[in-house]
């Protein structure tokens, strides 16, 4: 009977988190924080479900879910596009991420946090959602836009330091203080991430031949065990199995079957990432976001302006406007399921327990403004460029039809030799019809501007098209 509650409750949740999905929808909002808000409203912390509903009867499940979202990250990983333009996108998402996390680390400190609670700070406000940002890309059209391979590449830069500082955080939150331990520990991860790489790199063809199959069932059990067995090794060797799962998604996505994985891996990503939302959302406590309100508003406005400036920052470092500026800032700005991972990672390790509600505060604020301000990102960058426009004095626009006839007349009275491009084409488009041959007689119209016109018009140039002998 408990198991059929548990299931009734669960349905139950699943239907309510898609009729505000759907409602989200309509004003742009992404799923990852309505599948939190419903978390937090069957929370028995909060009371508000009639049933009784615990994270730890879901746990398993979001763990897999956690598997498969950084799977999918790693999976989407252009190891081209970052090899072939490395120096670029090192530049330009490097400052990104130095910007970002720098003075991310700096707040966690000046709110009187320790140095370990900094550190993870410092990832939760430094670190974008890939998830979001490629939504959001896709749903509001612009994956043709100018900045967009600014925007994935510093992404794929994004992608690579979230690598890097996991396994660096792993070793951090593990508590240890002698520092050989520490030393061989970092070693085992950094070697772990090489061999990765490498074989990422190099060993595609090799790995489409271990893995081809022609059963979909069993292919679809085949990458789905190997993301499983990775997270395990990176938690066993000290990198945490979400860079475990992200590697292994790497290596798959350097095979010739990448495009088929990702086929049957996002249906499954967004299907357990969704229990992983939900199960963050169930161990929320709303009591607790009165502590942490202000600290959450102060990271929300320190992580807007921080993003603004990146973007202006990015746009002129690879020669862009002010509106790809702006459309970069409300793209990169976004923050979503790392925050949760470094927050549920934080729980585990023991830091400060303010850390999950500010996570999820955090999250939940981020994730309806920042979607909110990408779609309207163009009106604000055009806003801004036409108020400089404005200020720099440009004269306004003039009539179409005042402007054609200065043209025919300055067409006219021009010394010869000297002509208009535009006068000759509109003059040329008129006339072609009674000029057949040279000196040919123009017949009045009876309006006496276009009879003072074609009387006294300069003479048209040979053209290579033209088949009169000369005009001259």
């Amino acid at each position: 009977m408990e198991l059929g509650q548990d299931l009734l409750t669960l349905g139950i949740l699943l239907v309510v988190a898609y009729v505000l999905g759907r409602l989200g929808k309509l004003i742009g909002l992404p799923s990852i924080p309505i599948y939190m808000i419903v978390g937090l409203l069957a929370s028995p912390h909060s009371g508000w479900f009639p049933l009784n509903f615990h994270s730890a009867d879901i746990e398993l499940i979001a763990v897999f879910g956690l598997i498969l979202l950084l799977f999918s990250l790693g999976l989407e990983f252009d190891q081209e596009e970052f090899f072939d333009n490395a120096g670029k996108l090192l530049i330009s998402g490097g400052s990104y991420v130095l910007i970002n996390m720098g003075i991310g680390f700096a707040f966690g400190m000046m709110v009187g946090w320790g140095t370990r609670e900094a550190l993870v700070i410092a990832g939760m406000t430094g670190t974008s959602s890939s998830a979001i940002i490629t939504k959001l890309l896709i749903e509001l059209r612009r994956l043709a836009n100018k900045e967009t391979p600014m925007i994935l590449g510093v992404t794929v830069v994004g992608d690579i330091f979230i690598a890097i500082y996991l396994a660096i955080v792993s070793v951090v939150l593990s508590g240890k203080t002698e520092v050989w331990p520490i030393v061989l520990q970092l070693g085992i991860a950094f070697l772990f991430l090489i061999v990765m790489f490498s074989l990422a790199r190099w060993g595609g063809k090799v790995v489409s031949r271990l893995i081809r199959t022609k059963d979909d069932e069993l292919f679809t059990i085949l990458f789905f065990g190997l993301a499983v067995l990775f997270a395990g090794i990176g938690e066993i060797i000290g990198v945490t199995d979400a860079i475990g799962a992200f590697l292994i998604g790497v290596v798959l996505g350097a095979s010739t079957y990448r495009a088929k994985i990702e086929r049957v891996a996002v249906p499954l990503r967004d299907v357990f990432g969704a229990f992983f939302f939900l199960n963050f959302g169930l161990a929320l406590n709303v009591a607790e976001f009165g502590s942490v309100i202000f600290i959450v508003l102060a990271a929300v406005v320190m992580t807007f302006v921080l993003n603004i400036a990146s973007g202006m920052l990015l746009a002129r470092l690879n020669r862009m406007g002010v509106v790809e500026g702006m459309n970069a800032a409300g793209i990169l700005v976004n923050r979503g399921e790392f925050t949760l991972i470094l927050a549920t990672l934080s729980v585990a390790a023991g830091l400060d327990h303010l850390l999950q509600p500010f996570a999820g505060l955090y999250v939940l604020t981020m994730a309806i403004l920042g979607p909110l301000f990408a779609s309207r990102s163009e009106r604000i960058g055009a806003a801004l460029v036409g108020g400089r426009k404005k200020s720099a004095g440009l004269p306004p626009p003039r009539d179409r039809m005042h402007v054609e006839e200065i043209a025919l007349v300055e067409a006219v009275t021009a010394k010869p030799g000297a002509s208009d491009p535009e006068a000759d084409l509109d003059i040329e488009a008129d006339t072609d019809a009674d000029d057949d041959a040279a000196g040919s007689q123009s017949i009045p119209t009876g309006d006496p501007m276009i009879d003072f016109i074609t009387e006294h018009r300069q003479p048209p140039k040979k053209r290579h098209d033209d088949r009169t002998e000369d005009y001259s």
